[in-house]
Parts: C-alpha cells; structure tokens; sequence
C-alpha cells in the first residue's frame, strides 16, 4: 500500500510540475475561429505558420471522435536563430506550437511557456530572444482570443 501511495504521489508532483509549464487561457471564440485568429495575428507579426494541424478531424478518419482541437505551428527565425544557435537541439521544440482546443465547451488555448524550452534544452544566453518570445506568444495569443 504503501508503495501504491508513493506511486500516486510521485505521478500527482509530475502531472503538477508539467501543468506549471504550459501558459492557458480562455478563448471567446470557437476553436476554429480562435485557431483563424492566431493565424492571422502571427502572419500580421511578421511570423511564418508552417502548418495547422486539426487533430478531430484525424479522428474522425479513422472514425474516432474528438472535441474540436487544432494546432498551430509557427515561428519567426528572428527570434528562434538566436535560440537555436545558442542550444541546437532547440531546434526540436522550435517553431512553436499553440493547441487550440475545446474544454467541456470552453475553447482554451495552450503553449508551453518559453522558459521550459530554455531549462529542458539548458540554453545558455539568447535571453533577448526568450523575452521576445514570451512577449509575442502572450500578445497574439490574447488577441486571438479576445479581440
């Protein structure tokens, strides 16, 4: 028993820490216009989006179910250059990734916050562009979201 307990224990501090390093918020629109809007805001930025990915729609080819859910794929190599340069395996988190999705009929928006990719990848430097990017990700996610 207990071992059962630490178990459980040891899994709830994991599942705790990871929600710690993801960044969510609401979203006023549906997740396909929350997903068009981020799209929009981050091309407006400058930004290029690589890709959307609709992960209900995927389900539904294999005739699964899923809540609306897409992710958007996008970067700006201003900003992840410096990053990548400094640590190159940031280059497996990077360009970023948004998901969009629906939460018991809540769309919710989430990303992982830009610190967690400096600590996983031990990035040393490149602090100019970690603040650019955590400034970009919570300005065009919130404009996705509320205006």
């Amino acid at each position: 028993m207990k071992i059962l307990f630490a178990g459980a224990a040891f899994a709830a501090m994991v599942l705790t820490a990871n929600a710690q390093d993801l960044v969510q918020r609401d979203s006023a629109f549906s997740v396909p216009e929350t997903a068009d809007r981020l799209v929009a805001a981050a091309e407006g930025a400058g930004a290029t989006v690589f890709a959307r990915i609709d992960h209900a729609k995927g389900a539904r080819s294999i005739d699964a179910e899923l809540d609306d859910m897409q992710v958007v794929i996008f970067g700006n190599p201003a900003i992840g250059t410096p990053i990548i340069a400094a640590a190159p395996t940031a280059g497996l988190d990077l360009p970023l990734r948004v998901l969009i999705y629906d939460d018991g009929g809540q769309t919710r928006i989430a990303y992982e916050d830009p610190r967690t990719l400096r600590d996983r990848r031990n990035v040393d430097g490149a602090d100019e562009a970690f603040g650019a990017m955590t400034k970009a990700l919570e300005r065009l996610t919130t404009r996705a979201a509320t205006e």
